[in-house]
């Protein structure tokens, strides 16, 4: 335990950089999902082409990749965010990978959710006179909100755990920050390891917690 008192500091500040890469990428995820769910259940076939390709490509693409091409790629690119430190620019280009790589999670449960709500209830709105925009966001949405919910939840759940890939790519996340505490103290690995884990499960239990609280308060009867 006295490694883990001795690297406290450390490990604390790579837990805040593992929340503000999760707060972040949680945030664009969510925004960036529901414009491809929305392509995705777009009338228009292009749209939806796009979408398609853009979920499986990045479904199917390991996130360890993904990372890669943002760290080592985009820098030889020049590509790479100008007017800040390196700690900073491979900590925006994690966000951005990572915020890509979630989206179309983010996008199939909000489709599914969309899915679920009978066929009726959009007819309804276009009987009088409602266009796909308006029946989507004021008759549809709403009420697959309630069942989207807690996959959201669980993808988050997901990201957070995600976030430690990003600690191989000079980003010194919980991750990365633990590293750093067993150079230091070698001879108290184990220790080190599960306090990171028990930084890891105040995350994801708690966003578990919230996700079974909302399950129940916005259960759907069937």
């Amino acid at each position: 335990m006295d490694a883990v008192i001795d690297n406290l500091p450390v490990l604390w500040g790579g837990f805040l950089r593992t929340l503000a890469l999760l707060g972040i990428a949680g945030v664009a995820s969510l925004a960036l999902g529901t414009i491809v769910a929305a392509m995705r259940l777009s009338p228009i076939a292009p749209m939806r082409t796009v979408a398609a390709v853009y979920t499986e490509l990045l479904r199917n693409t390991p996130l360890t990749l993904v990372l890669f091409g943002f760290a080592v790629i985009i820098p030889i690119l020049g590509l790479q965010p100008r007017g800040v430190d390196s700690q900073t620019q491979f900590f925006i280009l994690a966000a951005i990978g990572l915020s890509l790589y979630t989206s179309p999670f983010i996008a199939e449960a909000i489709r599914s959710g969309v899915n679920s709500i009978p066929v009726g209830q959009a007819e309804a709105a276009r009987s009088i006179g409602l266009g796909f925009g308006q029946t989507l966001t004021t008759v549809v949405l709403p009420q697959a909100i309630r069942v989207v919910i807690p996959p959201i939840i669980n993808v988050l759940i997901a990201l957070t755990k995600n976030t430690s890939v990003a600690g191989g790519f000079f980003v010194v996340e919980l991750f990365g920050a633990s590293r750093k505490a067993i150079n230091a103290r070698g001879d108290e690995v184990v220790a080190i390891l599960l306090s990171v884990a028990a930084f890891y499960l105040v995350v994801t239990v708690t966003l578990g917690l919230i996700a079974g609280a909302v399950e129940k308060r916005v259960a759907v009867l069937r």
